[in-house]
């Protein structure tokens, strides 16, 4: 209601301009515009107010539709800014893992891809990674962490992404050994986490906390690729060999980055 008395008051205040642009322009008498100026003046200037008013009004509401505006752009900058953010922190994950690879000397024996970890299928015991063939990745490579631990291999490459085959998947298997010792054996996974170290001889010397290594014998992994410790030894006489439990040095709830052997320098 404000705003349509101020709007009347807007177009009695333009009629008023109106008469005195004709009197300026006609030959009305010094005196009878005077009479009319003092007669109109009090009235022009509760007009001239009120048009004040209404045009704060009207600035108000672009002043408004600006602030929208500019809270809009500053909505899609933000977003901006967190998406290069993000970015950044992924850059920092990776010169991070990259920094814990040479800090092992990987780069010097290694030829590595570095994947990020995009899924996981913990049924099957195996992960999905964002490269595949177009990226260099083959079947059979094997995965590591930049601690050097290994974590399995490729299972299957597709164009852009592979699966990658848990160590502890029930289908692995491959040669490995206690480090610092004499003792061989194979490394069977067990699914859900659960690793097997067989085929360990009777008259071998193994305890917990021992660290298994891989084997030079395991043709599908390089020699000296930190696979896990002894949690628990099972030993039968009337058995011709002996069993360790091993426990995986790798944990997916602390990496999202992983390596891929892609061949020995």
């Amino acid at each position: 209601m404000k705003s349509s008395s101020g709007l009347k008051k807007v177009v009695l205040l333009v009629v008023l301009i109106s008469i005195i642009f004709v009197f300026n322009r006609t030959g009305f008498s010094k005196k009878v515009k005077n009479l009319f100026y003092l007669i109109s003046a009090p009235i022009q200037r509760q007009l001239w107010q009120a048009g004040n008013s209404v045009s704060d009004f009207f600035e108000t509401i672009f002043e408004i539709k600006n602030l929208k505006k500019e809270n809009e752009e500053l909505k899609s900058k933000n977003l901006e800014l967190s998406a290069e953010n993000s970015v950044l922190k992924e850059v920092q994950k990776d010169n991070e893992s990259l920094r814990q690879a040479l800090g092992v000397g990987l780069e010097k024996d290694l030829e590595l891809i570095l994947v990020h970890i995009t899924g996981k299928d913990l049924s099957k015991d195996s992960i999905f990674i964002n490269k595949g063939k177009k990226d260099g990745v083959e079947k059979g490579l094997p995965v590591i962490t930049s601690q050097k631990v290994l974590v399995g291999k490729v299972g299957e490459a597709y164009d852009n992404f592979s699966e990658v085959i848990l160590i502890y998947n029930k289908e692995s298997s491959f040669d490995a050994k206690i480090q610092d010792k004499n003792v061989s054996g194979l490394i069977k996974g067990k699914g859900n986490l659960q690793l097997l170290l067989d085929l360990i001889p009777l008259d071998k010397e193994i305890s917990a906390g021992d660290i298994v290594v891989t084997s030079a014998l395991s043709g599908d992994f390089p020699e000296g690729i930190l696979v896990g410790k002894v949690k628990s030894v099972k030993k039968n006489e009337l058995e011709p060999f002996q069993q360790a439990e091993i426990i995986p040095s790798f944990d997916f709830k602390e990496i999202d980055q992983l390596f891929i052997i892609q061949g020995i320098k």
